[in-house]
């Protein structure tokens, strides 16, 4: 079974009353955001990977982004809307298996707590302007924030300077 983001919501529906007794936080809301498409038409913009990633919230494969070797001078777009996220400055192996970075640009991403899968509170990042579903960022990278912007590279664009 896949989980998506239909599923995962259907079940934070379904896990909403149980939440409540269990005293563990709510799932916050999206958006609103700038740039809101139908299903439809994001599923005409987008390649089928992209789809599940950034509209679903599912994750590629692991060492399977060609953007894991790019470290080119440029700027990591978000795959959906071609706003700007990451600098390359800011890229760095992590060894994880996907494209990594230790800061995104400022205002250009959103968090929201993830209680998917029941591994305990992860930290959510989707693109700022449309929503779109980026990865996770983790409090084990390196200096000078000690964040791991842990990111699916099917949900970028790279833009070389």
């Amino acid at each position: 079974m896949t989980l998506n983001r239909r599923s995962f919501l259907t079940g934070t529906v379904a896990m909403g009353g149980l939440a409540a007794v269990l005293g563990l936080p709510a799932t916050a809301d999206e958006g609103p955001f700038e740039i809101t498409l139908s299903e439809e038409t994001w599923r005409a913009r987008l390649t089928p990977a992209q789809f599940a990633v950034l509209r679903e919230e599912a994750t590629e494969r692991p060492f399977s982004s060609p953007l894991n070797e790019e470290y080119r001078s440029g700027t990591f777009h978000c795959a959906g809307c071609d706003n700007p996220l990451y600098e390359s400055a800011t890229k760095y192996d992590s060894g994880t298996g996907w494209p990594s970075f230790w800061e995104a640009i400022e205002g250009r991403v959103a968090t929201k707590e993830d209680w998917s899968f029941f591994l305990g509170t992860r930290t959510e990042v989707h693109c700022a302007r449309c929503g779109g579903h980026q990865g996770h960022i983790f409090a084990d990278g390196p200096a000078p924030t000690g964040m791991r912007h842990c990111i699916n590279g099917v949900a970028l664009r790279f833009v070389a300077a």
